[in-house]
């Protein structure tokens, strides 16, 4: 098989970053961020002084997105943990309801994507990005729960927040996400729903895996 993809789709919190790399690293195959496409965007745009509401059809023509070794460029530069900051997360969701920029990205990603075997992670992929995907999952957890990692994943990196400011900034998120009319979070109709509320982090892992190998003996006997 030339191309296969495990589409791994949730909101904020769900732990898809984590799972997402480990799947792919137990399989074998290329892992894809696209919310930090999105994010790199969303502070290239930001650091033009350009906003959502504005025409930006020709500066998204000057960005390219490149995949090599594991890592994403944006027009040749690497893709840094600049984009892992809270504003960096609040820019990308402002920037995502720009039809132009949705339409660009998910361009760039689908170009990404034939290049071989892809762990996909993000908010539309089993829906928008690559409905054909051959596996699709979507996880899910409680809010408490997402909020609990969340702040936990921005403590060990050096950021402190309260519960309760990361809190509004998931909820914010999960409105912007779900409610706008572009794409908005949502399972697929097919995609295998998992609550990993009450897993660990290596049973979820385990269970995709087998989700997705099954589905690659299934391919490779045309079942």
């Amino acid at each position: 098989m030339k191309e296969f993809i495990v589409a791994i789709d949730g909101p904020a919190g769900s732990g898809k970053s984590t799972v997402a790399r480990l799947v792919a690293a137990k399989l074998r195959m290329n892992y894809l961020d696209t919310g930090a496409m999105y994010r790199a965007v969303a502070l290239y745009l930001n650091s033009k002084n350009l906003s959502p509401s504005d025409d930006l059809t020709d500066v998204l023509d000057e960005i390219e997105f490149h995949y090599k070794d594991g890592s994403l460029y944006l027009n040749g530069m690497k893709v840094s943990e600049q984009i892992r900051t809270a504003q960096a997360g609040k820019l990308a969701s402002d920037f995502a309801v720009n039809p132009a920029v949705r339409s660009k990205l998910t361009e760039l990603q689908r170009a990404i994507c034939k290049q071989g075997k892809f762990v996909v992670e993000g908010r539309d992929i089993g829906t928008v990005v690559v409905p054909h995907a051959q596996v699709k999952i979507f996880l899910t957890a409680s809010f408490e729960e997402r909020v609990r990692r969340r702040l936990k994943e921005l403590q060990e990196k050096g950021t402190i927040l309260t519960f309760e400011q990361v809190a509004e900034q998931i909820k914010l998120r999960d409105e912007q996400d779900s409610k706008r009319s572009l794409a908005p979070l949502k399972p697929a109709e097919d995609a295998t729903v998992l609550d990993t509320t009450n897993k660990t982090i290596e049973q979820v892992v385990e269970e995709i895996c087998e989700i997705a190998l099954r589905r690659m003996n299934c391919e490779s006997n045309r079942c």
